[in-house]
């Protein structure tokens, strides 16, 4: 079993609390509604290479720069695909990456947000999931090479991991509500609910960003990364 099946199948099911809510409906996550062994699990896998992407502002020119970091230490330094671990750290506007189109359209995320594509206009969805390639291309130098793909999905397969962050949607869900881009008659926590359980698939949630870096860092030696614009 690779890495995504991994996060697919029991890992992120696990994680779920008994309310059916990922990370449970506390606006402060509690220890009893996240599951510390199975993100053990995750964070703490066998790597030589641990590396953690914090994404607050919008800028998905990071994705390139994971890539970029992938393909450096894989054929650059020569560390094998299954000994690189890296996660990405996505709160604040960023956390949008790990929401599903469904939650984007419904809560109109790139308004809300002012999430605008290059031209200033609002992104239609969650434009950066899907593939880009087809990946037939095992060249790591050919554009149609899933090395060259920056997507999620394409990062994903290569075993990274995107986290979402419990605190994050919390937080969004009392904007969206104040400012009156959630259905007529949603509470704040109806709408958080409603995200955390339409997030992209083998998206991680994890009680609160900050606190997840510090543990990343602390106890399981990852290196931190950034841009910095």
């Amino acid at each position: 079993m690779n890495r995504s099946e991994f996060l697919s199948t029991g890992a992120t099911a696990s994680l779920i609390a008994a309310t059916g809510v990922p990370g449970g409906t506390h606006f402060v996550e509690r220890k009893s509604d996240f599951d510390g062994a199975a993100f053990a699990r995750i964070a703490g896998r066998p790597a030589e290479i641990r590396q953690v992407w914090e994404a607050v502002s919008f800028h998905p020119q990071m994705f390139n720069n994971i890539k970029n970091a992938l393909n450096g230490l894989q054929f650059g330094f020569g560390y094998p695909a299954n000994a690189i671990a890296i996660v990405v750290a996505s709160h604040g506007p960023s956390s949008a990456y790990t929401y599903s189109n469904e939650v984007w359209s419904k809560y109109r995320i790139a308004e809300a947000f002012k999430l605008n594509d290059p031209e200033g206009k609002p992104y239609s969805g969650n434009v950066f999931l899907p593939a880009k390639s087809a990946g037939s291309s095992n060249d790591p130098d050919s554009e149609d090479s899933m090395y060259q793909d920056t997507s999620i999905q394409a990062l994903q397969k290569r075993g990274v991991v995107f986290l979402t962050c419990h605190t994050a949607v919390e937080e969004q869900s009392r904007t969206l509500v104040k400012n009156g881009f959630a259905p007529s008659g949603m509470t704040t926590q109806e709408v958080a609910n409603d995200i955390l359980t339409h997030l992209i698939p083998a998206a991680v949630v994890v009680p609160s960003m900050v606190a997840t870096i510090a543990v990343l860092q602390a106890k399981y030696k990852y290196t931190y990364a950034t841009l910095t614009f």
